[in-house]
């Protein structure tokens, strides 16, 4: 559901107050326990910016005095320096902090997004103990953390707290039965970026194997929603730690996510549309014994602009599973190469030398998307088509008539 114009306002106004409300954390004795102190998980519903597709999580802490914070793992600031190439580095600072709950839920009423609170089921001295960590975690020195998008945010350091202060691991039931095909990173985001595909694909592109390494539940858990679903019946000890979710805000579970993209605006569609171009403008080249250079050069072009980006994110960003990146094999800097040097005869010899070792990668990245581990997007395979039918069509064509115009 878009946004109104109250609720961008809402927002904005939100986005630039709560990286300041940390400070109160350290004004007030909001995190001593006794017997009365009741501590919650709260998860938010997905929303329909990219950032909150898998939804939020965060930590509620209330007294008898009336006292009620949460404690919010998600706040990091626009403003900081160089925040960009930071975050595309992979050097994304994000910080903990703790503010009046009333805060906390303000923006999903306005935005429209269920919250869920379930209790924690903890003897006092467990809750005593997370409390305390929570403490010492929201104190300036302490509470900038750097962000994994998959190892370490806001569902995951509320697991981490919990484990720590129980000194038992978590023991997590099996997947819910939409998630069941989420048995690596790179499927559990497919499933929930499954409206958003340029935002999958641009994922699917920049990170690497990494992504597709099996993953058991417990680390599923990375997606706060996908917490939500499990929370009723994960264990400690052979008790349970959360009680049954009570919905807080009103809103659907699913949360304000877009709707499916038309099929005709996806990279599945763009793909096709390229590869099918590209497979005719082949079949005429060669019949003519011609070269659609025009072509050939917007198309490498893009191809090696983004295999610099993907060389810089394997071998500069430390983002998790940025490396390897087995794409690199076909979408590299070296399609920069094709792009410039389409255009002048003299570079032929180069050029075929730089197409050979372009099909000699297409092919083993098949091999690997076939016969290993990789989980590819399926429109890489129609770029890759296209890919793979332009340096054909380059080697065939003789060398005599490379000079020849389209």
């Amino acid at each position: 559901m878009p946004l109104q114009t109250p609720q961008k306002i809402f927002v904005c106004i939100m986005a630039v107050l709560l990286p300041m409300l940390p400070v109160c954390a350290r004004n007030a004795n909001w995190f001593h326990a006794d017997s009365s102190t009741v501590v919650s998980l709260l998860t938010c519903a997905p929303g329909s910016i990219i950032y909150e597709l898998e939804g939020h999580a965060a930590l509620r802490v209330r007294q008898a005095d009336g006292t009620d914070i949460t404690v919010n793992w998600g706040l990091f600031d626009f403003k900081k320096p160089n925040f960009v190439y930071r975050f595309v580095k992979g050097e994304t600072d994000y910080m903990a902090g703790a503010y009046p709950t009333a805060y906390f839920l303000r923006e999903y009423i306005v935005t429209g997004r269920r919250v869920t609170q379930y209790d924690l089921l903890l003897t006092q001295e467990q809750k005593a103990a997370i409390l305390k960590a929570v403490e010492e975690n929201v104190r300036p020195e302490n509470a900038v953390y750097r962000y994994n998008y998959v190892r370490e945010n806001c569902a995951t350091a509320i697991l981490d707290h919990i484990e720590r202060a129980t000194g038992h691991p978590l023991v997590m039931p099996e997947r819910p039965s939409d998630l069941a095909d989420a048995t690596t990173f790179r499927n559990a985001m497919r499933h929930y970026h499954r409206n958003y595909p340029w935002y999958q694909f641009g994922i699917d592109l920049a990170l690497g194997h990494g992504l597709d390494a099996p993953i058991d539940s417990r680390e599923l858990a990375f997606a706060p929603a996908a917490l939500a679903a499990m929370a009723p019946e994960i264990t400690s000890d052979g008790k349970r730690v959360f009680a049954d979710g009570v919905a807080l805000t009103p809103g659907e579970p699913e949360g304000t996510a877009c709707g499916p993209t038309p099929w005709w605006l996806t990279p599945i569609a763009a793909g096709t549309a390229v590869a099918l171009l590209a497979l005719a403008l082949s079949v005429r080249d060669i019949l003519l014994r011609r070269l659609s250079r025009w072509f050939d050069s917007i198309f490498y072009l893009l191809l090696g602009l983004a295999g610099c980006v993907i060389t810089f994110l394997v071998f500069v960003s430390t983002h998790y599973a940025a490396s390897p990146n087995w794409l690199l094999l076909w979408i590299n800097p070296l399609c920069l190469v094709i792009a410039v040097c389409i255009w002048f005869k003299r570079t032929y010899k180069a050029l075929a030398v730089v197409q050979w070792l372009n099909l000699a990668g297409i092919a083993v990245y098949l091999a690997l998307a076939a016969f290993g581990p990789l989980q590819p997007n399926s429109a890489f395979f129609l770029f890759l088509t296209a890919d793979a039918a332009r340096a054909l069509t380059f080697l065939i064509i003789p060398s005599n008539v490379f000079s020849k115009k389209a």
